[in-house]
């Protein structure tokens, strides 16, 4: 057997278990619009934390959105994170309009703190619910989408509830590559099984983290992860290393927000995160690499170059690849159009884990909204998954 034949089996053997996984999974989570907003003796008080650097933009549909929820008993809290730009003047426009927005403004980053983590916990400190919502700036919300997380979360004694939403960016290769970029996360992390105290998967998303305030109180909040750049999932960690209870929804009708305007912007982004995965270790960047080149690159050049074998597998591989690249779109609700981007998209992410890793290692750290983070305090921080040396 040639060494073609084995690699193209084992890109084939890959592409199946993890089409087969995703498409059971997804099937077996519920979606957020099958959950009936529940009748409440007294509805508790939920208080959404949104942190906001430089989000003049965004941020006045997204907290109109918050604002206007159909839930009686919210509190809104926006934490200006020393933004340069119009975001308090916008702020304050929007405070004058809805006066029971809460605006808190930071001037100063303490040591020892990523600011977007600092912000979330200053938010937590301010908020008064029993539940916490954390979310970013860019995010909308459905009129029902508090009510219905409540429902859920008071029926099922949930600590943790995340939402799974509808990316609403504009551009073929973009919106193609976010796809991938997301059926690659639901495999790593398997949201589908979160729910089970037995699974050590856990599951975090900063469009929407609802957690109960005595859970984010007994973990020690954010200070526990103060300097980790992947805040929404180590959120997810920990309250699940703690015991607690979790669940993930689809939501896609109910949590909506434009990811990244730009290829270029979602490269630059992920910069900070994606070396972060395998906690700045350089010893596995190889094998990050062949997670995506095996499945998603030497299929496509087998079906060209490959002997008869080869490119009989490889055309089952790609095939297979594309019907759950298919899968996807249809669940983000986007044209079929989209899916011969997935032929593309593994090249870009290859190129975004090289980036990762020679930017983060050439300045000695990250730089993430104008601040700076030595490797060496990074590196500090637990890392999101457990590597044996």
């Amino acid at each position: 057997m040639s060494f073609a034949l084995i690699i193209s089996l084992i890109a084939c053997l890959a592409i199946i278990v993890s089409a087969v996984t995703i498409a059971i999974g997804i099937h077996k989570m519920k979606r957020l619009s099958e959950v009936e907003i529940g009748k409440f003796a007294d509805f508790p008080l939920v208080s959404i934390i949104v942190p906001a650097c430089n989000e003049e933009k965004n941020i006045e549909h997204s907290l109109s959105s918050h604002l206007q929820q159909g839930y009686p008993n919210l509190e809104v809290i926006a934490v200006n994170d020393r933004s340069i730009d119009n975001t308090a003047g916008v702020l304050r426009d929007i405070q004058a309009r809805f006066p029971r927005l809460i605006v808190k403004d930071i001037d100063k980053l303490p040591e020892g703190w990523m600011g977007k983590n600092h912000a979330l916990a200053v938010g937590a400190v301010m908020a008064k619910g029993e539940y916490l919502v954390f979310t970013d700036a860019d995010v909308v919300l459905e009129r029902t989408t508090i009510a219905r997380a409540v429902s859920y979360m008071c029926k099922n004694h949930l600590d943790h509830l995340t939402l799974i939403f509808k990316n609403m960016t504009h551009g073929w290769l973009l919106n193609s590559l976010i796809l991938d970029s997301g059926l690659n996360l639901l495999y790593l992390f398997r949201p589908w099984t979160v729910k089970k105290n037995s699974s050590r998967c856990f599951v975090g998303i900063g469009a929407f983290n609802m957690v109960r305030r005595s859970a984010y109180r007994e973990i020690g909040g954010h200070q526990g992860f103060k300097m980790h750049p992947i805040d929404d999932l180590m959120l997810g960690k920990v309250i699940k290393e703690h015991g607690f209870f979790q669940d993930c929804l689809l939501a896609y009708d109910f949590v909506s927000l434009p990811w990244y305007d730009t290829i270029g912007a979602m490269i630059h982004g992920l910069e900070k995160n994606m070396f972060a995965l395998i906690h700045y270790r350089v010893s596995l960047i190889p094998f990050l690499l062949l997670a995506i080149i095996i499945p998603g690159v030497i299929p496509v050049w087998g079906v060209f170059f490959g002997d008869s074998q080869v490119q009989v597998i490889c055309l089952i591989t790609v095939t297979i690849r594309l019907m759950s690249f298919y899968q996807g779109v249809r669940l983000q609700g986007l044209s079929g159009w989209y899916v011969p981007g997935g032929l593309i998209t593994p090249y870009l992410l290859c190129y975004i884990v090289i980036k990762s890793a020679c930017v983060t290692l050439k300045h000695g750290g990250i730089f993430w909204r104008g601040q700076y983070y030595a490797l060496e305090d990074l590196r500090q921080a637990a890392p999101l998954f457990s590597f044996r040396d």
